[in-house]
C-alpha cells in the first residue's frame, strides 16, 4: 500500500495518538525531521526582530514542533515587543466561521485587527508603530485558499508603507512536485485567487511570497525564513510535524489532497462535496444520484492515482440537509501520480453526461458561475464543459502554461 492510500483512516488516527501522549513523553514524541521557519528565526535568527516593535499575522496554524503558539513563542521574547495581531480567516486563535472582528488577544491583550471582513487589507492606522511585519500562516498548497490572498495583500501594504515583512516558512502539505490546475487569468484576480499561479502550485508559503513580491511588482522589503529539512518530495507525513486544523473542514493532514478536487465542484452549488458532513471535501453526492452507476463510469476512465468507492450520505448541515444523498467517497491509491484538478474536471464530466438535467452548466446561477470562474482562474473551463468538451482535451491545452509557470517559479524555489 502506497503512503496514502489509506488517506483519512491512518493520519487521523496517528494525529490522535501523537496529541495524546503524556507529558513524559512529551521529547520523544515531538522529534519532527522539519525545522520550522518559526524555530529557525527563534534559535538563529532573532537579531533581525531584536529590539522591534512587531505585528504579527497568524492563526491557530501558526505554531511550533510542540504546538507553541507564534503568538505566546514571540510575546515572550524579552527583547521583542509585540504591538499588533492580525486575524486572517478563522480568527488568531482560530474557531471563527465567517467574518472576523477586532479585538483583542484573550491570552496577551495584544489588539487583533481583522483581515477578515470588511477590511481584507491592513490599514495605515493598524500598522501604525510596526516597524516588523511577521507572516506565519500555514498554507494547503491550492490557489483558492484566502490565506495566500492575505498574504499578498499585507506585502502590498507593507511595501506602501515601508515595513520590512518577513515570513516564516511552513511546509507544503501536497508537497513542491505537484502542480495541477489552469493558470490564473489576468482579470481573474479574486480574494480565492490571488495571483497568476496554478490551482496546485507546488509552492511554501514562503516561495510564494517571492514569486508575488517580484513578479507582481509589489517591491516589499522581504526576507523569507526558510525550513530546515524540508524537501520537495516530502508530504505532511514525512515532516514529523503534527498538523493542526487550518479551518474547520480541513481538520485532518490528508484534508488537502481532497480540496483540489471537490472544492471546484462545490462552487456549482449543485451537489454536496461533504461540507456538513462527517468527511468534508472527500465525498460528493446529491440524492437524484445513483451512487453504482457514478463510481462504475468515474472507475472506468481509470484515472491516475485515484478510485471512487459508492457511497451513500446525509449531511446534518448546508446543501441536501439531512437528506439521503448518493454518490462516491474519494479514494487517494498513489499520490505521486494524482492529479486533483484534472480528476475534478473528470467528476463534472461525468455528471453532465449521466444527469444533464440535474447536472447542467449551462442553467446555473449567475453567482455560481462567477464564482466558478474566480476559483479557477478562467471563464474558458466552464465554457467548455458546458459546450461538452471533453475533460482531457481542456486538460492537455493548459499543460503549456504549466510548463511556462514551472520555468518561471525555477528562480524562486528554495528547496530542492
Amino acid at each position: 500500500m502506497s503512503k496514502v492510500a489509506a488517506l483519512g483512516t491512518v493520519t487521523a488516527s496517528t494525529f490522535f495518538l501523537c496529541a495524546c501522549r503524556s507529558n513524559t513523553q512529551e521529547e520523544k514524541a515531538m522529534k519532527p525531521v522539519v525545522k520550522l521557519g518559526l524555530e529557525v528565526l527563534v534559535e538563529k535568527q532573532k537579531g533581525l526582530i531584536a529590539g522591534k516593535k512587531v505585528g504579527l499575522a497568524t492563526n491557530i496554524t501558526g505554531v511550533d514542533s510542540r504546538l507553541r503558539s507564534s503568538v505566546d513563542v514571540i510575546a515572550g521574547l524579552p527583547d521583542v515587543e509585540l504591538v499588533a495581531l492580525y486575524g486572517p480567516e478563522h480568527g488568531v486563535r482560530g474557531g471563527v466561521q465567517g467574518e472576523v472582528s477586532h479585538g483583542r488577544d484573550i491570552k496577551t491583550g495584544v489588539p487583533v485587527y481583522s483581515l477578515y471582513g470588511a477590511t481584507r487589507r491592513p490599514t495605515a492606522e493598524m500598522l501604525k508603530n510596526i516597524e516588523v511585519f511577521i507572516f506565519d500562516l500555514q498554507d494547503i498548497g491550492t490557489r483558492s485558499y484566502t490565506y495566500i490572498s492575505t498574504l499578498k495583500l499585507c506585502l502590498e501594504e507593507s511595501a506602501r508603507h515601508k515595513i520590512k515583512f518577513i515570513v516564516l516558512d511552513r511546509p507544503n502539505p501536497l508537497g513542491g512536485l505537484l502542480v495541477d490546475g489552469p493558470v490564473l487569468k489576468s482579470g481573474f484576480e479574486s480574494f480565492i485567487g490571488a495571483g497568476p499561479i496554478p490551482y496546485v502550485h507546488g509552492m511554501t508559503i514562503g516561495e510564494l511570497a517571492n514569486f508575488f513580491n517580484e513578479e507582481m511588482k509589489i517591491g516589499c522589503e522581504l526576507k523569507v525564513i526558510p525550513m530546515e529539512g524540508w524537501r520537495r518530495q516530502m508530504f505532511w507525513e514525512d515532516t514529523g510535524l503534527i498538523w493542526t486544523p487550518t479551518s474547520p473542514n480541513i481538520p485532518e493532514p490528508d484534508s488537502p489532497w481532497f480540496y483540489p478536487v471537490t472544492g471546484i465542484i462545490g462552487e456549482l452549488g449543485l451537489v454536496s462535496v461533504g461540507i456538513g458532513y462527517t468527511l468534508p471535501f472527500k465525498v460528493f453526492g446529491a440524492p437524484w444520484m445513483e451512487a453504482k452507476r457514478v463510481a462504475a463510469a468515474l472507475n472506468s476512465k481509470k484515472l491516475p492515482g485515484v478510485w471512487f468507492q459508492e457511497f451513500y450520505f446525509s449531511p446534518t448541515a448546508f446543501l441536501f440537509r439531512d437528506n439521503l444523498c448518493q454518490g462516491c467517497r474519494i479514494i487517494i491509491t498513489d499520490p505521486r501520480v494524482f492529479k486533483p484538478v484534472a480528476s475534478s474536471y473528470h467528476i463534472i464530466e461525468t455528471l453532465s453526461s449521466l444527469y444533464p438535467e440535474k447536472f447542467n452548466l449551462t442553467r446555473l446561477d449567475p453567482s455560481h458561475a462567477k464564482r466558478f470562474d474566480n476559483v479557477n482562474g478562467t471563464e474558458a473551463i466552464r465554457k467548455r464543459l458546458s459546450a461538452g468538451e471533453p475533460a482531457e482535451k481542456i486538460i492537455q491545452d493548459y499543460q503549456l502554461e504549466l510548463e511556462e509557470f514551472l520555468k518561471k517559479r525555477q528562480k524562486y524555489l528554495l528547496y530542492r
